[in-house]
Parts: C-alpha cells; structure tokens; sequence
C-alpha cells in the first residue's frame, strides 16, 4: 500500500482564484468540508463531515497551518480519530500551484498514512480528492469565471 496522495490538476484560471479556493473558509467548504480555515501559520482549525464508523472516523479533522506562501504553496497537517480521544491518522496536506500555460497547475500530496492502519481511509480519501478536485471544484471555477465575466 502506498503511504501517500499524489495528484495533480491543471485549471483554466490564475493561481489567485485556486488560492481562495483553498484559503477561504466560504469556498472551501463548497467543495470539502465546513471548517474555519486561516492561512496563518500556527493556526488551528477543524473540518468537519459526517461520521464513518467503519473507518473508525467521528467526522473531525484537526488541522494546523504549517506553511504558507500566497498563491503558491500551503500546508496542514490533518488529523482524525474515532472520537474516543484517540487519533489514527496523523497526515499532511500539501498543495503548491504553478501559474503555468494560461492556467493553474495545482499539486496535492496527502503524507503520512501508516501501511496497516490507514488502508480503508487511503482509498476512500484517494477517491475524494480526485472527485472533488475533478469535478466539484471544476464545476466550482467555471461558475465563478463565468458570473465574473457576466459582471463587467
């Protein structure tokens, strides 16, 4: 099993607006989960979702800023448990962004799952993001650029 998310996407608008899909709290949570998200190094914050039993998740993730340089690199760590106080995914999220032939290339990598006891949430969070970055934040962009050019 791997022990790490690699993907990439390439989308048809500058790093800013990918950047505010990341950061702000408001369009975050349209694409991922309600959380309370500030690009401040040192700052907590939790996203939160329902619950997954099965996969021993209560439906909170603690996270902390790392690292952050606007509009172009951001890290977390993410953190979650099955609510008894305890944690069994003690991850980070890294996206960096590159202004790149009339658009964006976004990378995310999600480190850090433990071979034996992360398998059921590696998969089911692989899937996740390639879905919500594929589509629901696509989907997402295209709304935005399109009422943005309505508006001039």
């Amino acid at each position: 099993m791997q022990t790490e998310i690699k993907h990439r996407w390439f989308y048809h608008c500058g790093p800013e607006l990918i950047w505010d899909f990341l950061t702000k709290p408001e369009l975050l949570s349209q694409w991922l989960m309600s959380n309370d998200i500030k690009p401040v190094i040192g700052h907590q914050f939790m996203f939160k979702t329902k619950a997954l039993p099965a996969m021993e998740f209560d439906g909170n993730v603690y996270c902390e800023i790392l690292e952050v340089i606007p509009n172009w690199k951001l890290s977390y760590t993410w953190k979650g448990g099955p609510g008894d106080g305890s944690i069994n995914l003690d991850s980070i999220v890294t996206w960096t962004l590159e202004a790149k032939d009339g658009g964006t290339e976004l990378n995310l990598v999600h480190s850090g799952f433990g071979v034996k006891t992360n398998a059921k949430i590696f998969d089911a969070m692989n899937g996740g993001w390639k879905k919500n970055m594929a589509e629901t934040l696509v989907d997402l962009i295209t709304k935005r650029l399109t009422h943005e050019a309505t508006d001039r």
